[in-house]
């Protein structure tokens, strides 16, 4: 009896919430407020989804398209063409040096390109002294970058060789690059020359920590017009998995908390109107949510402005009866209920109001019902409990 009644309690403060819930009205703007409220919409269909992981990264020339411009012979610097970030090919005079070899003048020779690529370091100026084992440039083959990115284990362990990854440069934000996994890093460690397996002697303390419960990876990218450089942070979306037709919306049109989430589905016959329509989401990655339920393909959803759709549409806009009234040309009752002859006949006889508009909808009716019926039970059920307690006591 007891959970009887807590049932009866619970049923009759839920069915406000319910007709309340039931009797959501649409957001109807005016073609102002669309303008204000920039509101963009999409056509939600069936795509392909992407799982994907997110990761920090840094550009580092690849090893094997590097070369170092030195001299052979010991010298002095009495001309040089060096100039950082610009390009050479094989066999271009950069360099030319005095020998220190007697001689009136003494002898000089030009130190040539040793490859095709790009300038990224000089370590000399004019008048400088030359030794065989000086490096007195590098040159990089820029037209295929690596990049360096650290992630836990757990999530390493599940891509491989070939794994795609969208990239972009805080340097240049509206650019996407596409990466192909290429290997694993020699070690997690942030060093590029020590992840490239080039030089472990920089590990630290904190490196040795860092290997742990992390992995490096290294993505290929192509760079054709060397706008990227060694050093550069990228941020890197991984593909970890990719699904086929998949429901999904872009992230900026799911609204509410974790628990109520909806989006704000364009009217069908309501111009500038939008409903809200609760929605069971699933996956997300960094673009696009799936859908579970809720929606279906063709309907077009808001995205930009959405946000601000729960607090548009009270004051500034037609109401709906008027929306309607204008969308199919007939009359309709405020909740939105296509006006019968009869209705129609007793507000042309009376006054010129709408009574049958005015009056409570079968539906408030039904509601107002329920609660009332449901409040009355409560009351018997408390009465029935208290009866026996009653009677001992009179006995007594």
């Amino acid at each position: 009896m007891k959970a009887l009644s807590q049932c009866l309690l619970a049923a009759a403060l839920l069915a406000p919430t319910a007709f309340a819930a039931v009797g959501v009205e649409p957001v109807i703007l005016t073609e102002q407020g669309i303008r204000n409220l920039g509101l963009e919409t999409v056509t939600v269909e069936e795509s392909d989804f992407e799982l994907t992981t997110f990761a920090l990264g840094r550009t580092e020339t690849a090893p094997e398209k590097r070369s170092v411009l030195s001299s052979r012979i010991s010298g002095r610097v009495v001309e040089t063409r060096l100039r950082v970030g610009s390009y050479v090919s094989k066999g271009e005079k950069l360099v030319r040096l005095e020998s220190r070899q007697p001689g009136d003048p003494p002898p000089t020779i030009w130190l040539t390109a040793p490859a095709d690529g790009t300038i990224i370091s000089a370590n000399t100026r004019l008048g400088a002294p030359v030794e065989p084992t000086d490096r007195l440039a590098e040159i990089a083959d820029l037209r295929t970058i690596y990049l360096i990115a650290t992630m836990p284990q757990a999530i390493a362990g599940k891509i491989g060789q070939g794994t795609k990854a969208r990239i972009r440069f805080p340097l240049r934000p509206d650019k996407s690059h596409t990466g192909t996994l290429l290997k694993y890093a020699a070690c997690a460690c942030p060093d590029p020359s020590c992840a490239l397996g080039q030089d472990v002697s920089t590990r630290g303390a904190e490196d040795e920590s860092a290997d742990l419960n992390s992995a490096g990876v290294v993505f290929t990218l192509d760079n054709p017009d060397n706008q990227i450089r060694p050093g550069m942070t990228a941020e890197c979306t991984i593909i970890m998995e990719r699904r086929e037709n998949v429901l999904s919306v872009p992230r900026e049109a799911i609204q509410g908390s974790a628990a109520n989430r909806h989006v704000y589905v364009k009217h069908m016959t309501i111009p500038n109107a939008f409903d809200r329509v609760s929605v069971q989401t699933g996956l997300t990655n960094d673009e696009r949510v799936e859908i579970l339920d809720g929606l279906f393909p063709g309907d077009e959803v808001a995205t930009r402005g959405s946000y601000s759709l729960g607090f548009a549409g009270a004051g500034g806009g037609p109401s709906l009866k008027e929306a309607l009234d204008a969308a199919h040309g007939h009359e309709h009752n405020e909740d939105g209920s296509e006006m019968s002859a009869e209705q129609k006949a007793a507000q042309d006889a009376g006054d010129g109001h709408d009574h049958a508009a005015e009056g409570p909808s079968t539906r408030e009716i039904f509601f107002m019902a329920a609660t009332g019926i449901l409040a009355l039970l409560l009351v018997v059920i408390s009465m029935r409990r208290r009866l026996p307690a009653d009677e001992s006591a009179e006995l007594s």
